[in-house]
């Protein structure tokens, strides 16, 4: 770019690629001498982009942080990074309550993009596909999530107030250990400071949040990932379900996952079977009995998951469970038996 305008908007795209610039570097990129840097720095400070000078021996330029952010100078690829970013966000749910945001700021993208740029971008567009339907997820309030984020990372207690999934409210005082996203939603964990127990808030069921004096530590052990996959695992459901398959760690995740229950290694009692016990030795690729436990609003899905697993397996509870995997292997045995040449077999 030889017009001085271009010259000051390429002196903003290496400002903000990072680090301090010295006068004679930046002097060299854009061709001109070191006192028209200066000119230029200064045409951006009347911009109010925040540009500070480094003084010594490697002093310079460089980007601070400002009141409102400045202009962004995005190359090609990171400009379709970002378009992309925007659009698997949208989808997934994982937005914030202004839906708008994510739209306008993709508009605004798009809007600048080089026609090449734009082209290349449809084309991706027209040969993507979902393997799932869009989220039409409630999000949670900017403003929570920024509040909370940051009673997270100093360790402060926050009041919240929360609407759970029976319409019931409530204000409470927590100790946010992390914020967790999981399908399409956002999550935060941490200890319940009335009760002494550590709980799993949906963000977007968060009316308010407001950081309260004083301070608190981190619990040592799992992360908040993982604890709130295992409030998943253990939350309060119409059915509680304990089983004991025979099988690896890898081959019961893959179809009982951490969110849905809980593995635990299986001691056998007198009289039962020790051949496992005896060559078990915590390798999560090792063949042995292991229990899963689970708590679930229906039963009806849990036969066809167990099927698939193609693992021994022993129902300890709930009868009930026994009674729809034996209907299910009656079904699966007539139809299974029914000749090629004869009627469809009934439902």
């Amino acid at each position: 770019m030889s017009r001085p305008t271009g010259r000051v908007l390429t002196l903003l795209e290496l400002l903000q690629s990072g680090g301090t610039r010295t006068v004679g570097e930046l002097a060299g990129r854009l061709g001109v001498e070191g006192r028209t840097v200066r000119r230029y720095v200064d045409q951006l400070i009347d911009l109010d982009v925040p540009v500070e000078s480094v003084r010594g021996r490697y002093g310079g330029y460089r980007l601070a942080p400002g009141h409102r952010l400045p202009p962004l100078m995005l190359s090609d690829d990171e400009a379709l990074a970002v378009l992309l970013g925007l659009i698997a966000g949208r989808r997934a749910g994982l937005t914030t309550t202004q839906h708008t945001a994510s739209e306008t700021a993709a508009a605004k993208i798009r809007r600048v993009l080089p026609k090449h740029i734009a082209r290349r971008l449809d084309t991706l567009l027209e040969a993507l596909a979902f393997t799932d339907e869009p989220g039409e997820f409630d999000t949670p309030d900017a403003g929570v999530l920024l509040t909370i984020a940051d009673a997270v990372r100093h360790r402060r207690p926050v009041s919240i107030r929360y609407t759970d999934r029976d319409g019931r409210r409530s204000e409470r005082t927590l100790h946010a250990y992390g914020i967790v996203a999981h399908a399409g939603r956002w999550y935060v964990t941490g200890e319940d400071a009335r009760i002494g127990e550590d709980r799993t808030f949906r963000l977007d069921r968060i009316a308010d949040a407001r950081t309260l004096p004083g301070s608190f530590e981190a619990p040592v052990g799992p992360g908040p990932a993982q604890r709130v996959l295992s409030a998943f695992a253990t939350a309060e459901y119409r059915h509680e379900v304990t089983l004991r398959i025979h099988g690896t760690v890898g081959q019961i995740r893959a179809r009982l996952p951490a969110g849905v229950a809980s593995l635990e290694e299986y001691t056998p009692v007198a009289g039962e079977d020790r051949a496992d016990e005896d060559r078990a030795d915590e390798d999560p690729a090792t063949e042995r009995w292991l229990r899963v436990e689970l708590r679930v609003e229906r039963l009806d899905w849990l036969p066809p998951v167990l099927a698939s697993l193609d693992r021994p397996f022993v129902i300890e509870r709930p009868d009930e469970l026994r009674d729809l995997v034996t209907a299910l292997a009656d079904r699966l045995t007539s139809y299974a038996r029914a000749k090629p040449d004869s009627e469809e077999p009934m439902s």
